[in-house]
Formats: structure tokens, C-alpha cells, sequence
């Protein structure tokens, strides 16, 4: 099949999957006019490569799960712990983004939101200190 056809049955980009062929996640073979030719693996492998990709793993990370999705003689354990490791990441990333989180609603909370220029938020990105409690806004 062509790229058009793979792009569309694997919901990936066309510019996608040119780049995971230039990286080597996929190698299609040529046809004599130099047009890339898909196979069922080819497919599948964007597939995969697509629901990897919107599960949060890294290229790397696809790589090797890629490489244990082909290996008939896989450990399981492996393809559960490359997981493990990317749930621990999704925590930290949770744990981040709940603190920036707190950051902003006190920036909010700071702020009276009027008619007035002064602005705590502005103050606070602009790293200009913020005026003493109860005094200013």
C-alpha cells in the first residue's frame, strides 16, 4: 500500500511516518518507481507505533517495545516493567503539574482582577517583587 493509504488506515501523518522511516521504526520496501510500499507488518507496526506514541512513550521507549512486540521469545515481565517506568513518569508529571497548579491560584488569588494596572500575576512573571500583604491590591 502507499503511504496515503498506510496514513490513513494507521492514523498517522504522512510527515509522521516519513520521519519514523528516516529514524527506523519502519522500513518500507521501494517499488521500482521509488515509491515506498507498505506491507501488513509495515501497518501494524505504525499501529503500534501510534497508540505507543498516544500512551505518552518516547520514541526510545517505542523502540524497544517495538523491538520486544517482535520477539516471539519475549519476557513479559520486561514489556511490564518498560510500563512500570512509564507510570512512575506520568506520576511525576502529575505531581508537577498539581504544584504548578497551587502556583497559579495563588497568583490568582493575589490578583483583584479590577479596572487598576497593578497586577501581582504581572509582578510575579516579571520577577518584580510583590508588594506587602494587604498593602497595594
Amino acid at each position: 500500500m502507499n503511504i496515503g493509504t498506510a496514513s490513513r488506515q494507521s492514523r498517522l501523518p504522512v510527515k509522521t511516518i516519513r520521519y519514523y522511516e528516516e529514524i527506523g521504526l519502519v522500513r518500507p520496501l521501494r517499488g521500482e518507481n521509488g515509491y515506498r510500499d507498505f506491507s501488513q507488518t509495515d501497518l501494524e507496526r505504525l499501529k503500534f507505533l501510534q497508540r505507543s506514541r498516544s500512551l505518552g512513550f518516547s520514541i526510545e521507549e517505542c523502540r524497544d517495545l517495538l523491538s520486544l512486540y517482535e520477539d516471539t521469545n519475549r519476557a513479559s515481565a520486561d514489556v511490564k516493567a518498560i510500563t512500570r517506568q512509564k507510570i512512575q513518569q506520568v506520576d511525576r508529571k502529575i505531581a508537577e503539574l498539581k504544584s504548578l497548579k497551587r502556583v497559579l491560584l495563588e497568583m490568582v488569588e493575589a490578583c483583584h482582577g479590577d479596572d487598576r494596572p497593578e497586577c501581582p500575576i504581572m509582578d510575579d512573571l516579571s520577577g518584580r517583587a510583590r508588594a506587602p500583604e494587604g498593602g497595594g491590591h
